[in-house]
């Protein structure tokens, strides 16, 4: 079951005071992102940058994983959130859960398709449908042509409904380690404007 929204209240202190830009959460889709993959690099790299952990990787629960996701958000508010695959999809159901409250912006990578057939499949269906509606925060979606996991015109549609910037990779995988995506130098460019743009609204 997911968790009411005055369950995600972001509480008055929170860990530590970031210096060097907002904080970055980065939040993996099914089975984590191994040591080789962009998030991992991302996390070692930047100083603000920490992982959103899940108690169980293999069988994604939706509540358990949005709790995990706001318990993260609560202890560093106004972070920018950077998903990949199934974390694409926890970051709108928590969007609509909570309002998106605490959040600054989000970067989501090669969304995954919830609703596709086989054994990934059938453990993802908790996170169906994927919420549609438009994001409260700035964002940002990096899809490609031939990701086994979704079809770019999808990926494209959730953009739209999200309200967010569509960036089209071509044909660059699931955009993880399989597809040569190691260290992704051109994902920290993106991620770069991202965080200009969230600054930029923020002083308006």
């Amino acid at each position: 079951m997911t968790p009411a929204p005055h369950a995600f209240e972001t509480p008055r202190r929170h860990r530590r005071r970031d210096l060097d830009g907002p904080p970055i959460l980065i939040v993996p889709g099914l089975y984590n992102s191994g040591p080789d993959h962009w998030q991992t690099h991302w996390e070692r790299e930047l100083p603000n940058a920490e992982r959103v952990e899940q108690q169980d990787w293999e069988r994604p629960l939706l509540g358990d994983w949005t709790i995990s996701l706001a318990e993260a958000v609560r202890q560093r508010p106004g972070a920018i959130l950077v998903a990949h695959s199934l974390g694409c999809a926890l970051v709108a159901h928590f969007a609509q859960v909570t309002g998106g409250r605490g959040v600054g912006g989000a970067m989501l990578v090669a969304p995954a398709d919830v609703n596709r057939e086989g054994p990934a499949g059938r453990l993802l269906v908790g996170f169906s449908p994927i919420p549609r509606q438009r994001l409260p925060f700035p964002s940002l979606v990096v899809a490609s042509r031939n990701d086994p996991y979704v079809e770019i015109e999808r990926a494209e549609a959730f953009a739209r409904g999200w309200g967010a910037e569509f960036v089209d990779l071509g044909r660059a995988g699931h955009i993880n380690v399989d597809s040569g995506h190691g260290a992704w130098p051109k994902g920290r460019t993106l991620l770069k404007g991202l965080v200009d743009r969230v600054a930029a609204t923020r002083r308006l």
